[in-house]
């Protein structure tokens, strides 16, 4: 029995030194390899750039670097809940050269499909563990195929409903759970130049990175609509669609839509739809799968002098129908071009927004009472809202 143990310990012993032999083994390679490096450095013609940036130490307890890690956190807060979403859908090829028979002899053009593949790509974040997904109506319009992209692994989108006035779609993926939605911020406390990120696949590089800041807000002349977008200087390229708008805070203030290019690339003019916008538009693409709204069937425009003149006006004061649409409410209720909208419900009318602001907060089934100005005399219409056609 003492014979075994003291072999055992023997043994024991042995393992011991040649563990000690490998530690100082690896212990010499690494001094080796330090003192190897360090003289290469010195020797090296780069050794100049190879010392330490005076900044470096003077910046170790700044602020700065606090923000870097706001930054960063915001990237980790982010990460899984913005998808990449690419689209598909059959277009058919018109050419007068396949269409004509004669001209197909003639040439001796091969039969080719007349048919191909139109394909897209665009962002979307998560706003529910069970895989509902935001995104821009452009970005799935017209799509025969829409595909998530959710860490890592590609899902079957369904369009729960899509709304081409604000530009904002809802998507669903099933078969998914617990995943993680964003934060929804005030897009009405949103002020110039506050902090502005966005997250998103611009050209298809996932989850790229961006920060700016926010450079105007309540841009109301960059759609036809004229609604009211945030605009940043946050890097936004085509990809990037659909995707968050985020504040210092991690919490999103807007769906990024657009930029404002001639080349197609980045200039630093990005819109992004506020998102207090588009938690109505969900809200109702969840309900009933479009948005109701109600219309009066009017365009408008503010008086302008030559308008003024033209109409003989004493004063610029009011708003001027410069068109209605057939069988609108504003046609029942006899409205005319060239007429001037002074007051809507008794509130003075100065601006093409306030009429618009008034009639979106009108249910459909009300009547608004317009004020108006036709030649020498003052008129009060009562206009039905009636809803928006969606074409």
């Amino acid at each position: 029995m003492d014979f075994m143990k003291e072999k055992n310990y023997y043994i024991f012993k042995i393992k011991i030194n040649h563990l000690k032999v490998f530690i100082y083994f690896i212990i010499l390679i690494s001094t080796i390899f330090i003192l190897f490096y360090c003289a290469l450095q010195e020797n090296s013609f780069l050794k100049e750039v190879y010392a330490e940036s005076p900044i470096k130490e003077k910046n170790k307890n700044k602020t700065v670097y606090e923000l870097q890690d706001t930054f960063r956190e915001i990237y980790e807060l982010y990460k899984d809940s913005v998808v990449f979403i690419s689209t598909e859908k059959t277009v058919r090829i018109e050419n007068p050269f396949y269409n004509d028979p004669f001209l197909r002899r003639f040439f001796n053009i091969p039969n080719l499909p007349d048919t191909q593949k139109q394909r897209g790509l665009g962002t979307g974040f998560i706003i529910s563990s069970d895989g509902y997904i935001c995104t821009n109506h452009h970005v799935v319009a017209g799509m025969d195929v829409v595909k998530v992209k959710i860490n890592g692994r590609e899902y079957n989108a369904k369009i729960i409903g899509s709304d081409k006035f604000v530009d904002i779609a809802l998507l669903k993926v099933d078969g998914v759970r617990d995943l993680k939605p964003v934060y929804f911020g005030d897009s009405d406390k949103v002020r110039i130049g506050d902090w502005a990120i966005a997250i998103g696949n611009p050209f298809g590089l996932d989850r790229t990175f961006t920060v700016g800041v926010i450079s105007a807000v309540a841009r109301k002349d960059v759609d036809q609509m004229g609604n009211s977008h945030i605009q940043t200087d946050a890097s936004i390229n085509p990809g990037n669609s659909g995707g968050p708008l985020i504040n210092i805070d991690g919490e999103v203030i807007g769906v990024n839509r657009m930029i404002y290019s001639q080349t197609g690339g980045n200039l630093g003019i990005g819109f992004a739809i506020p998102i207090n916008t588009a938690k109505y538009v969900l809200e109702e693409l969840k309900k009933h799968g479009r948005v109701k709204r109600g219309y009066i069937g009017i365009h408008i425009a503010p008086i302008t002098e030559e308008i003024a003149q033209e109409l003989k006006l004493q004063d610029k004061k009011g708003i001027v129908i410069i068109g209605i649409m057939d069988g609108s409410p504003a046609a029942k209720a006899g409205l005319r071009l060239g007429d001037v909208i002074l007051e809507a419900n008794g509130k003075v009318i100065n601006e093409p927004d306030e009429l618009i602001r008034i009639v979106n907060e009108t249910p459909i089934g009300k009547g608004i009472r317009l004020k108006i100005h036709r030649g020498k005399s003052t008129l009060e219409v009562l206009v039905i809202i009636a809803e928006r056609p969606q074409d």
